[in-house]
């Protein structure tokens, strides 16, 4: 469905503009009116990484007036392969600094506002409302309930995308028109089912495929150019190289924008999410141990199975020396129960500990009383122990 322009046009566009801007101009759905609503907008962008790259830089390029930018992170050398708005020398500085200098250096009409903090229910609300249009940017279930409820709650759209190895998705969320991301998922999956791109991976240039479909999708709304994602979610296999979209109807049960709503305000959304599930949160309970606690025992000669319970490639990566594989999903399906040892306490790792803690729960349901995890995984052993060892 079409829907009205979300900004009013701005007074007029400089010769500069007229110049840098001159192939929108000539396309008769854009036009110098359609330009001139981009000058007046005010999108924020919610992540300066993966999803965040691609749409800050074409955002900028479009002519986009004030881009608002979140992220508290800083740029790690394993960033470069997919977040191209940074790059090398930029390793160690805040996100949102090094993706405002891009983006001054593509377009420098453009107002750059950033937000160097943690997007928190203290921060949200006001920082969501100095802006037309949020795009969602972000990498975990959390940040994006959060993300949707306070832009249902201040009455704002905002442009949805999801990444995962060869797999993206994305689509427009406006509860005053269509459905909200509550619509399309109610509940966030247990803890430990979908692993985080970190976890999985990601193909670098999917991110520009997602990426250029939700700044294409800001765009027509900001101009109410064309059928924007609203009711829509678009999926895309880059293995198969198809898109396909299926229908989200908006739900009249939904907790926040139904006709009986249950949730009116922010919540605890890293509870309601949950990183581990309350099995393993209960399972690592006197049975975690550090980094460095592991070395001391390696180093002892105690009698310890040292598993690692991470997927074959990121085995290949890196690994604690001595350890030997047993990915969590056989653990906790209980395919490779009969592997784990019955003569040597067993001691589960994964890249950050999340993993391990999964496994660990399973492997103590299984009669392993005596069992740990490390705390941190391999990378609190690059840390703690190696540093020469390479961190992803």
């Amino acid at each position: 469905m079409s829907l009205p322009p979300l900004v009013e046009p701005a007074t007029e566009l400089t010769v500069d503009e007229v110049r840098r801007y001159s192939r929108h101009l000539i396309i008769p759905d854009v036009a110098m009116d359609g330009q001139k609503r981009l000058k007046n907008a005010k999108v924020l962008c919610v992540g300066a990484g993966g999803l965040g790259s691609p749409a800050l830089m074409y955002l900028a390029a479009a002519g986009v007036g004030t881009l608002g930018i979140v992220d508290f992170d800083t740029v790690d050398e394993s960033n470069l392969q997919r977040q191209v708005i940074h790059g090398q020398s930029d390793i160690g500085r805040p996100k949102a600094e090094s993706a405002a200098n891009s983006i001054r250096e593509i377009n420098p009409l453009v107002n750059v506002i950033i937000h160097n903090e943690v997007l928190t229910n203290d921060n949200v609300m006001e920082i969501f409302a100095d802006y037309d249009l949020i795009l969602d940017g972000t990498d975990n279930f959390a940040t994006r309930y959060m993300v949707n409820d306070a832009a249902v709650l201040l009455g704002k759209p905002y442009v949805w995308g999801s990444i995962y190895r060869f797999d993206g998705q994305a689509s427009v969320f406006w509860a005053e028109n269509g459905p909200c991301y509550r619509c399309l998922y109610p509940e966030p999956p247990p803890p430990g089912m979908v692993p985080s791109c970190a976890e999985g991976g990601v193909l670098g240039v999917l991110c520009a495929s997602i990426g250029s479909i939700q700044v294409t999708e800001a765009i027509k709304l900001l101009t109410g150019t064309g059928d924007p994602l609203v009711g829509r979610l678009m999926v895309y296999d880059a293995l198969e190289m198809s898109y396909r979209s299926v229908k989200v109807r908006k739900d009249p049960n939904c907790a926040l924008c139904g006709e009986n709503p249950t949730v009116t305000g922010l919540i605890d959304y890293d509870d309601f999410c949950g990183a581990v599930s309350e099995e393993a949160s209960a399972a690592v309970q006197g049975s975690t141990i550090t980094a460095s606690e592991l070395k001391e025992w390696l180093d002892a000669g105690k009698s310890i199975d040292l598993i690692d319970v991470r997927e074959p490639a990121e085995y290949e990566i890196v690994r604690i020396p001595g350890s030997r594989l047993l990915p969590k999903g056989d653990i906790v399906s209980g395919a490779a129960l009969a592997d784990l040892p019955t003569d040597k306490q067993a001691v589960f790792y994964c890249k950050a500990g999340v993993r391990s803690a999964e496994a660990l729960a399973a492997a103590k349901a299984a009669g392993l009383s005596n069992a740990v995890h490390v705390q941190g995984g391999v990378l609190a052993w690059i840390n703690q122990v190696d540093p020469s060892l390479p961190t992803y």
